[in-house]
Protein backbone atom coordinates (compact mmCIF):
# COMPACT_ATOMS: atom_id res chain seq x y z
CA UNK A 1 0.00 0.00 0.00
CA UNK A 2 2.74 2.37 0.87
CA UNK A 3 4.10 1.94 -3.06
CA UNK A 4 0.48 2.73 -4.35
CA UNK A 5 0.81 5.92 -1.86
CA UNK A 6 4.03 7.19 -3.05
CA UNK A 7 3.33 6.60 -7.07
CA UNK A 8 -0.22 7.75 -7.21
CA UNK A 9 -0.06 11.23 -7.27
CA UNK A 10 2.77 11.80 -9.94
CA UNK A 11 0.72 8.92 -11.89
CA UNK A 12 -2.64 10.93 -11.70
CA UNK A 13 -0.22 14.31 -12.58
CA UNK A 14 0.74 12.90 -15.83
CA UNK A 15 -2.62 11.62 -16.71
CA UNK A 16 -3.53 14.85 -16.06
CA UNK A 17 -1.13 16.71 -18.22
CA UNK A 18 -1.55 14.22 -21.04
CA UNK A 19 -5.59 14.39 -21.06
CA UNK A 20 -5.21 17.97 -20.98
CA UNK A 21 -2.78 18.08 -24.11
CA UNK A 22 -4.89 15.41 -25.95
CA UNK A 23 -8.02 17.32 -25.35
CA UNK A 24 -6.62 20.53 -26.67
CA UNK A 25 -5.04 19.40 -29.33
CA UNK A 26 -8.42 18.36 -31.05
CA UNK A 27 -9.41 20.43 -33.82
CA UNK A 28 -13.09 20.19 -33.62
CA UNK A 29 -13.46 23.88 -33.17
CA UNK A 30 -17.48 24.29 -33.83
CA UNK A 31 -17.97 27.66 -31.95
CA UNK A 32 -21.21 27.90 -30.06
CA UNK A 33 -23.35 26.96 -33.25
CA UNK A 34 -22.43 23.50 -32.42
CA UNK A 35 -23.46 23.99 -28.90
CA UNK A 36 -26.77 24.70 -29.78
CA UNK A 37 -27.62 22.25 -32.27
CA UNK A 38 -26.72 24.17 -35.34
CA UNK A 39 -27.80 21.78 -38.32
CA UNK A 40 -24.87 22.62 -40.78
CA UNK A 41 -23.25 19.63 -42.72
CA UNK A 42 -20.20 20.01 -40.45
CA UNK A 43 -22.07 18.20 -37.77
CA UNK A 44 -22.07 14.72 -39.54
CA UNK A 45 -18.41 14.70 -39.59
CA UNK A 46 -16.27 11.35 -39.64
CA UNK A 47 -12.83 11.77 -37.29
CA UNK A 48 -9.55 10.28 -39.55
CA UNK A 49 -6.10 9.37 -38.61
CA UNK A 50 -4.39 11.37 -35.93
CA UNK A 51 -7.90 13.64 -34.95
CA UNK A 52 -8.91 9.63 -34.41
CA UNK A 53 -6.62 8.76 -32.72
CA UNK A 54 -6.45 11.78 -30.24
CA UNK A 55 -10.10 11.24 -29.57
CA UNK A 56 -9.60 7.69 -28.46
CA UNK A 57 -6.72 8.77 -26.58
CA UNK A 58 -8.99 11.40 -24.74
CA UNK A 59 -11.55 9.22 -23.53
CA UNK A 60 -9.06 6.45 -22.80
CA UNK A 61 -7.01 8.72 -20.97
CA UNK A 62 -9.92 10.38 -18.80
CA UNK A 63 -10.88 6.45 -18.04
CA UNK A 64 -7.34 5.99 -16.41
CA UNK A 65 -7.71 9.33 -14.88
CA UNK A 66 -10.72 8.32 -13.13
CA UNK A 67 -9.79 5.31 -12.35
CA UNK A 68 -6.66 6.11 -10.51
CA UNK A 69 -9.05 9.00 -8.39
CA UNK A 70 -10.92 6.47 -7.83
CA UNK A 71 -7.98 4.28 -6.35
CA UNK A 72 -7.01 7.01 -4.47
CA UNK A 73 -10.06 7.38 -2.75
CA UNK A 74 -10.46 3.60 -1.81
CA UNK A 75 -6.85 3.24 -0.75
CA UNK A 76 -7.17 6.55 1.57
Amino acid sequence: MALIHSLLPGAQVILSILLIGAILLQQRGAGLGGAFGDSTQESFYTRRGAELFLFRSSIVLAVLFALSALLALITA
